[in-house]
């Protein structure tokens, strides 16, 4: 195992932040890249990055690594030192009131100009030469801010490996992930592995977030070049929502560690007997079908649906109180599919999305992420 410390740009004299990085297995035979707790309040997937750890040490030591693993445990170590009156606030940075996980660098233009002379039939060729002028792209970049600063060293880590995995979790919630219509095909064991309820599919839902800058990126190459040259799908990326921010659990992070184990097992990562696949619990749904539940006032949030279950169009999923009025405002959803994430607040303000509902009916365009 090689533990690296990337030093991250100062916000001022007499502060230093850093990322630490641990990597496993041969170098230059595939690389996987694996982080946690970008949305540094999220705190599940940094436990399943630690039992991770101590399993990727033992099989470095056992030779049965057969490609590289990168792990990041503490992906935002910005976020995570903001904690105002004893609440963390890890999902935006306060200087910019940005959004950690958002407006990642994209190359793909600049990359796609200095290729295309380069570019030839053989689809490793291009898939190396890509790579290739990604990472000197990434290198010559220089930040303007420390926020931009830490996306970039993630950007660098990540961007030469064959799979990434962004592990995060909701506010309650069942696990679910997010990953691209391309993808799906191979990410599909991982959710089962996993027993995703809701995989949700986006080629762009907007934002330029961490999975998506690499993904699109060989998106956008072969919607430039795929009618004369072969350009492979260099990245499968994924981010992963381990439920919600309270299930911080030995026996669930030690499930969603051998899950992870399992899926890279049966991609050739590690060497080992491939577990069985167990079934999808839910199928995949296009992430412009979710539909987003709205308090339509403000008051006591009292739910009445769990994370889990199948909803039918018109069920129930909470009531709004007005403890003044005495008025009760049920909160319904239109159409059929599985209730897979919900507020942890109790008391809503008028307009605030308390629940996310997986259906299978396209229902929004453009931005599909929240805030």
């Amino acid at each position: 195992m090689r533990h690296l410390i990337h030093d991250l740009l100062s916000p001022a004299p007499g502060i230093e932040r850093q990322l630490h990085s641990f990597h496993f297995g041969p170098e230059g035979q595939g690389k996987v890249y694996i982080q946690a707790s970008l949305h540094a309040d999220e705190l599940p997937g940094m436990l399943v990055a630690w039992h991770l750890k101590q399993r990727l040490r033992t099989l470095h030591e056992q030779g049965l690594l057969q490609r590289e693993v990168v792990l990041v445990p503490v992906a935002n170590p910005v976020g995570l030192q903001q904690v105002l009156l004893d609440a963390p606030l890890g999902r935006f940075e306060l200087h910019s009131g940005e959004n950690f996980n958002r407006r990642f660098l994209d190359l793909s233009d600049s990359i796609g100009d200095a290729v295309e002379p380069l570019l030839n039939q053989d689809p490793q060729h291009n898939l190396a030469l890509i790579r290739s002028h990604l990472r000197r792209g990434l290198e010559a970049h220089r930040p303007g801010t420390p926020l931009q600063a830490q996306r970039l060293a993630l950007q660098r880590l990540a961007c030469d490996a064959e799979l990434v995995l962004d592990l995060h979790c909701d506010f309650e919630a069942v696990a679910h992930l997010y990953t691209t219509p391309d993808a799906w095909p191979e990410i599909e064991p991982l959710a089962r592995y996993l027993r995703a309820q809701a995989s949700l599919l986006a080629t762009d839902s907007g934002g330029q977030s961490f999975d998506e800058c690499f993904s699109l990126l060989w998106w956008a190459l072969q919607q430039r070049f795929g009618k004369r040259f072969p350009i492979p799908l260099g990245t499968l990326a994924v981010t992963v929502e381990l439920r919600g921010q309270a299930d911080v659990d030995h026996a669930l992070a030690s499930q969603d560690c051998q899950a992870i184990l399992d899926f890279l097992t049966l991609r050739g990562v590690i060497s080992g007997q491939v577990p069985a696949l167990p079934a999808l619990p839910y199928p995949a749904t296009p992430l412009a079908a979710v539909e987003p539940l709205i308090a339509p006032q403000g008051g006591l949030l009292v739910f009445q649906a769990m994370p889990g279950q199948y909803l039918e169009p018109g069920t129930l999923v909470a009531e709004v109180i007005d403890p003044l009025s005495d008025q009760v405002t049920p909160v319904r959803n239109v159409q059929a599919g599985l209730l897979y994430a919900r507020s942890v607040r109790r008391m809503a303000t008028t307009g605030m999305v308390v629940a996310h509902v997986a259906g299978e009916q396209v229902c929004r365009s453009g931005y599909l992420l929240s805030n």
